[in-house]
């Protein structure tokens, strides 16, 4: 029997937001650029930098050919996710021909329902002049009856919340840009990932993750102007 999905159930309230941004992707990473030629630089760029080393030493050792194979494997299946969700909790229908990618879907699509149940915003772009940074946002809304910015990832292992501080420092940084665009402070940051072995929910405080963010820009300002 084919599975049906039904959102039914998720209020869909969206709150305009204007931010005219020109996006840019150089060799070095993505930034955006204001119709006042202000640069804003790519919060995933400038949050690089702390893995860089590690993904560098990876590339070595399995080689250049394989972990392009991977990397675009992965980049492709985390796509296909994305899609996935982002159709589903705005009631549109989407494609299911990526068997691996919706078996990811439908681990994680019970709990999209039982906690997601108001949507302002889905794939917002946002920027902060105070961080000197933007990106887009995949969801904001009301998860287990907290505003909150909602970020979808997926993973073929599983992960120990300890590994993903770049994703806590990226949701903190969406709360931040959709603050100052919008007046309406964000404190609760939901990772939820879509994962081979199955999903995996992590909740966090902005406040915990401001200040390693901010150290985090400061240092990729420093390797920049080197």
């Amino acid at each position: 029997m084919a599975k049906l999905y039904d959102v039914s159930m998720i209020e869909f309230e969206p709150i305009e937001i204007n931010t005219d941004l020109e996006q840019h992707t150089k060799k070095a990473g993505r930034y955006y650029t204001d119709p006042d030629g202000n640069r804003y630089y790519s919060v995933t760029t400038v949050l690089s930098i702390l893995n860089k080393a590690a993904i560098m030493a990876w590339r070595k050792r399995v080689g250049n050919e394989e972990a392009n194979r991977i990397s675009s494997q992965a980049a492709t299946r985390g796509t296909k996710v994305h899609d996935m969700i982002e159709k589903y909790i705005v009631g549109e229908d989407f494609e299911k021909d990526n068997l691996i990618a919706l078996s990811n879907f439908n681990d994680i699509q019970p709990i999209i329902d039982k906690n997601l149940t108001k949507i302002h915003a889905v794939e917002a772009r946002l920027f902060s002049k105070h961080l000197g940074l933007a990106g887009t946002v995949d969801c904001v809304g009301v998860w287990d009856g907290k505003l909150s910015i909602i970020d979808w990832k997926t993973s073929k292992k599983y992960k120990r919340k300890e590994w993903c501080e770049n994703y806590f420092m990226q949701a903190s940084a969406y709360a931040i840009m959709w603050e100052e665009r919008t007046g309406m402070p964000i404190t609760n940051l939901v990772v939820a990932i879509a994962g081979d072995e199955g999903a995996q929910i992590f909740i966090e405080h902005r406040d915990n993750w401001d200040k390693k963010l901010i150290e985090t820009i400061e240092e990729y300002n420093r390797r920049k102007n080197k």
